[in-house]
């Protein structure tokens, strides 16, 4: 063997290599296994909805009601204890953004958050409530209201946002069909964010106006009728979320690791493992990904075709010229809820 097909054969070796690397970290990761619980919850309460007039939820990132010419979306989001404990001005920003995030991911706008906020430290609880006021703020949403528990232990605080929204066209986390391109729209233009958790922030250094002009363009796919599938990158990663969307989907996705843009100085495994303060992935019909991809970009936000939809219900990498199967939701499950798609059409 000469230097040169050594050389090639020791970088295919430690492509591989990386392959299964992030193939395990992915799949074994806090954001992926936090939501194995999600199928027992789903499965007793979503009992409940007999008495409601919602359309039904497969996993999507707000529930969603019929609301005169259009749609209410509520959706909810808990802090983790380590993050208000250790951060708790970002943690109480964070919690404002990820539930806006979540009514955007759905085609909406929000209307109005309110609170429970558990803390029984002075200083503590005007942290987070600082940071709730701020996030407030940058994204221009207003808290309305909530409870306050002022008795929590230091060691134990916790806060949880929930928020109202209004869509007139939504996008759904399961209706990813077979043959969709896998679009992820990024913001590469932030820094690490939060030290509790493996986060991209980038919000700091945007104005209100710059931060909702970004989000808006979910809203203008949703009502040109573009899209019908997206989700937020939520803490289960750009690989993770995308793998959820396809389990609610009842379908697969191969996703292409090349593909995926990301900011110098993070490595792939580092980045495919981040919570993003922008970050969404959507499945888009091959003809409409110009203009989808070209919306986000006219707002300088990387939107890049990682992949693509698959019938099966399987979820492969591919990293130069390498392989692997990640999931197989004949077997396995991250969520556990899927939607069964009907033969041959998009429901």
């Amino acid at each position: 063997m000469n230097h040169a097909e050594s050389t090639t054969s020791a970088a295919l070796l430690e492509n591989a290599v990386l392959l299964e690397d992030i193939v395990h970290k992915v799949s074994s990761c806090g954001g992926i296994l936090r939501k194995h619980p999600i199928q027992d919850v789903y499965g007793l309460l979503s009992q409940t909805h007999r008495y409601g007039t919602q359309l039904p939820n497969f996993g999507d990132d707000a529930a969603i009601v019929p609301w005169q010419d259009g749609y209410l979306l509520m959706a909810a989001d808990g802090m983790m204890t380590p993050l208000l404990i250790n951060e708790p001005y970002a943690a109480g920003k964070a919690a404002v953004m990820v539930t806006v995030n979540d009514i955007y991911a759905m085609g909406g706008r929000p209307i109005g958050l309110v609170n429970v906020l558990a803390s029984g430290d002075a200083q503590q609880r005007a942290r987070i409530v600082a940071g709730i006021a701020k996030g407030c703020q940058k994204l221009q949403v207003p808290m309305l209201g909530g409870h306050t528990h002022p008795d929590a232990a230091q060691d134990h605080p916790a806060l949880s946002v929930a928020i109202l929204g209004h869509a007139h066209k939504l996008l759904r986390s399961h209706l990813a069909a077979p043959g969709d391109d896998l679009v992820l729209a990024v913001d590469l233009g932030g820094r690490p964010g939060c030290r509790s958790v493996t986060s991209w922030d980038a919000n700091s250094g945007k104005t209100p106006a710059q931060l909702r002009e970004r989000l808006e363009v979910m809203v203008t796919i949703a009502e040109r009728e573009w899209v019908v599938a997206a989700k937020d990158v939520s803490n289960a990663g750009i690989i993770g979320t995308a793998a959820i969307m396809a389990e609610n989907s009842g379908r697969g996705a191969r996703i292409d690791l090349d593909a995926i843009p990301r900011p110098a100085g993070l490595t792939l495994l580092q980045w495919v493992l981040c919570f993003q303060s922008y970050g969404f992935i959507l499945a888009v019909p091959p003809q409409n990904t110009a203009r989808v991809k070209n919306l986000f970009e006219e707002r300088q936000i990387a939107a890049r075709v990682i992949g693509r939809v698959l019938e099966q219900p399987v979820v492969e990498l591919t990293l130069l010229g390498h392989h692997r199967t990640m999931f197989d939701f004949r077997k396995d499950r991250i969520t556990g809820i899927r939607y069964t798609p009907p033969q041959d059409t998009r429901s």
